[in-house]
């Protein structure tokens, strides 16, 4: 049976194999390409990682939503690396050799010497003004001269745009020394932001008091009129120094100074002018008017001293009033230690008193009423009842503790409304019913309206103007 059957008998001869239709025509293949595109027929595996990223995706969508409609909120925190961490040691590392590099790009004094003679030696003489001159072409020649004696660090000081800064005369010439002065300052400043920069110990832009203090007492040898200063005050005169900084680029006390606005405020500039070699420069009023000069560092520790009758090392109300020799009255006392004295830990009733920092607050907020920063630091003393602005009740309440110390001076009998008319008139409110912060700030008389109503002095300044501006005019005629 089995071997007929494999002998073939019986059977037609075999028929030429078909062909099959190609995959793309076939019904099942269509069929099962649209079931795999639905996701069905995948496996476990890849059917997880579909449904994931579908769910990723509604929550992202789901988050920029909620965010465009609620406003984006920024990154206020970033958590520091820790100490002796590798990233803290690739951080230091990496700012150390950005700070050297920027270093040997600045010009030394000998470079600046040398781009003075360049300037000097291709410049043309103005024949009507005797001022030394520039064109372009100049500009452009010069530039090539000192690059090749100083090297290409000085190109970037002369670059057309530079050139344009400058006023020109109607030949198109600008003058060769504002040019170089401009060169100077930029330098130093490039140079104070890299010493601020290696004192900024977490690396975030700011100084900390003690890395400002740090800087300041760097500085000290290379100051002209500090280089005599007693080894002893040299801690208070940097407390003393660096508080001023932190008065006027850190409004808000957050314990930190921005760098950038350290390097830009007056405070820098008036700190540099120290620099100056000869005393005979700088008269005694120029010393006393520059808080970081020695003369001024120590009139203000030692009247401090002076003010501290039981040596305790603060002030208490009683001893602040004797300031300015009794001339600020009692309700402005009372206010600044409502409004700047924080109280003491024990909460007694006389525990509240002025510590050295707060002394140098109310200091340089009298000694610069006319600034945003002291005007500010005098408008919430002012401000009697916290509502951001004054009423004429508040300057009526304000002006009776210094019309009483007028009358006790032997002074001439005045009305307070008459004075409080005054003051109106030199603010001109926005709103006629109210004085704010704003309204004092673009009067340009803030720091006036402050002294009369916080100061007896202030106010007699203010009574005869007339009579000490032509006090002032007479010496000049004389000279």
């Amino acid at each position: 049976m089995y071997s007929g059957s494999s002998d073939g008998e019986g059977h037609e001869p075999s028929a030429a194999p078909r062909r099959l239709p190609p995959a793309s025509s076939m019904l099942w293949v269509r069929n099962l390409r649209r079931f795999i595109g639905s996701g069905a027929g995948l496996g476990s595996e890849s059917l997880m990682e579909l449904e994931t990223k579908r769910i990723l995706l509604d929550i992202f969508n789901e988050k920029q939503q909620k965010s465009a409609e609620a406003g984006t909120i920024p990154s206020f925190y970033k958590r520091k690396p820790k100490e002796g961490s590798i990233s803290l040691r690739v951080q230091r590392l990496a700012k150390f050799r950005f700070l050297k590099k920027q270093t040997d790009l600045l010009l030394n004094a000998d470079d600046l010497d040398a781009m003075w003679v360049c300037l000097r030696e291709n410049c043309v003489v103005d024949d009507g003004t005797g001022a030394e001159k520039m064109n372009y072409e100049d500009f452009c020649h010069i530039a090539s001269v000192c690059t090749e004696q100083i090297g290409p660090k000085c190109r970037r000081f002369f670059s057309p745009s530079n050139f344009m800064k400058f006023e020109k005369d109607e030949s198109g010439r600008i003058a060769i020394l504002p040019f170089y002065l401009y060169v100077m300052r930029t330098v130093s400043l490039t140079q104070a932001r890299i010493d601020m920069s290696e004192l900024d110990e977490d690396s975030d832009g700011f100084l900390q008091p003690h890395e400002m203090e740090n800087y300041i007492k760097g500085l000290i040898p290379n100051l002209a009129q500090l280089r005599d200063m007693p080894a002893a005050f040299e801690q208070t005169y940097c407390r003393i120094a660096a508080h001023k900084f932190f008065f006027f680029c850190d409004p808000h006390k957050r314990g930190k100074a921005c760098i950038k606005k350290v390097l830009l405020s007056n405070c820098l500039q008036e700190l540099m002018e120290l620099h100056q070699e000869s005393e005979e420069e700088v008269t005694d009023t120029e010393q006393a008017e520059n808080w970081f000069s020695l003369t001024s560092a120590q009139r203000i520790c030692d009247m401090f001293l002076a003010l501290d009758k039981d040596m305790n090392g603060t002030l208490s109300k009683q001893e602040l009033r004797e300031y300015a020799d009794g001339t600020l009255t009692d309700i402005f006392i009372e206010r600044v230690f409502d409004d700047h004295i924080r109280r003491g830990k024990s909460g007694a009733g006389n525990a509240r008193e002025m510590d050295f920092e707060s002394y140098l607050d109310f200091v340089l907020a009298l000694e610069n009423k006319d600034t945003p920063e002291g005007l500010t630091y005098l408008f919430r003393c002012l401000d009697l009842q916290g509502r951001g602005f004054l009423t004429t009740a508040d300057i009526h309440t304000l002006f009776r503790d210094v019309h009483q110390k007028w009358i006790e001076g032997g002074n001439y009998e005045l009305c307070i409304e008459d004075v409080r008319d005054e003051i109106w008139d030199m603010v001109k409110p926005v709103n006629p019913l109210k004085i704010t912060l704003a309204d004092l700030l673009a009067c340009k008389q803030g720091g006036t309206v402050a002294s009369m109503l916080i100061d007896v002095r202030g106010f007699w300044a203010h009574d005869n103007r007339e009579n000490l501006l032509q006090e002032e005019e007479e010496p000049e005629e004389e000279g």
